[in-house]
């Protein structure tokens, strides 16, 4: 499998890289992150466009003083709500592309890890040794590989 080919699949579609290299149980992970930051910029974008409305209609004065959610908000409060989502949809925004490029790159180092020798003559296991100066147990890690 070709580590780009991979990494072009995923940047066309997310989640294609990971079929070509067959690691299916990617592809549901790769979509719901992308689906919750999604839904979370929305969100937020339709929150901040009710705060800004508010807001523009109290500066023209046509602003219902009774209404049940802003009709206790002040102006600053209004402003702050405003602020706060607009962090947070741009938060988000950087969530979407922020998954959407580890998707591609997760894609393409998976496809160069599967050519990768993985078998039983390569081992790594800690191991526990007596200093014969001090006789204290020191700990320490062997790597072998064996022909």
């Amino acid at each position: 499998m070709k580590p780009s080919k991979a990494a072009f699949y995923s940047a066309i579609l997310p989640g294609l890289g990971q079929a070509y290299n067959k690691k299916y149980w990617k592809i549901p992970i790769v979509y719901a992150g992308l689906g919750i930051s999604i839904y979370s910029y929305t969100f937020n974008q339709r929150e901040y466009n009710k705060f800004r409305d508010e807001y523009k209609r109290r500066l023209d004065g046509t602003s219902d003083p009774n209404h049940p959610i802003y009709g206790n908000l002040d102006d600053a409060r209004l402003i702050s709500a405003q602020k706060f989502h607009q962090r947070n949809r741009d938060l988000s925004m950087l969530l979407t592309v922020g998954i959407y490029i580890l998707n591609i790159v997760d894609a393409n180092v998976d496809a160069h890890l599967i050519q990768f020798n993985v078998n039983d003559n390569l081992s790594v296991k800690p191991d526990l040794y007596q200093n014969q100066l001090n006789n204290r147990q020191n700990v320490g890690l062997s790597f072998n590989y064996n022909f």
